[in-house]
């Protein structure tokens, strides 16, 4: 008696074609959009960045935010730099710099009450190696929180 021999039982699978060895092809999906952080840098902030981090600030319940994109010098120690300008009700301001044209580059954060000026730079967001906009958008309003400055704290 006679085992089948692997290649006859192949040539029964190879008989029902390439199919047989891989689902029935599914019908194409829509591409996925591109993230947002995807888009450039003069691009993203503007376009998404500033509306979502004024969505999040509005949601702790307290007035619109005043936010601009600008370059400019970097509160505290100078040198130019890209940076999301912010402004809170009771004159309380804020930066969020980037040392270069890029959401993945080094970020600091900047905080002052009202008559005085900033007078620390924070590292923000350093150990990231990939950023988003959520989690931009999170970690700073998380920080404005953490200052008592969002909603009735």
């Amino acid at each position: 008696m006679s085992e089948p021999t692997p290649s006859a039982d192949s040539s029964a699978d190879s008989s029902a074609g390439p199919s047989a060895d891989k689902p029935a092809a599914k019908p194409a999906k829509a591409a996925k959009p591109p993230a947002p952080e995807d888009a450039p840098f003069a691009t993203f902030i503007p376009e998404s960045l500033l509306p979502a981090l004024a969505k999040e600030i509005r949601s702790y319940g307290g007035p619109e935010p005043d936010l601009r994109f600008e370059q400019g010098a970097m509160p505290v120690v100078g040198g130019s730099c890209w940076m999301v300008v912010g402004a809170l009700p009771g004159e309380r301001r804020f930066w969020l710099s980037f040392t270069a044209a890029d959401i993945n580059a080094a970020k600091t954060v900047a905080l002052a009450e009202p008559g005085a000026e900033p007078s620390l730079l924070e590292p923000f967001l350093g150990d990231e190696k990939r950023m988003s906009q959520a989690l931009l958008v999170s970690r700073l309003v998380q920080r404005l929180n953490g200052q008592k400055w969002l909603g009735p704290n």
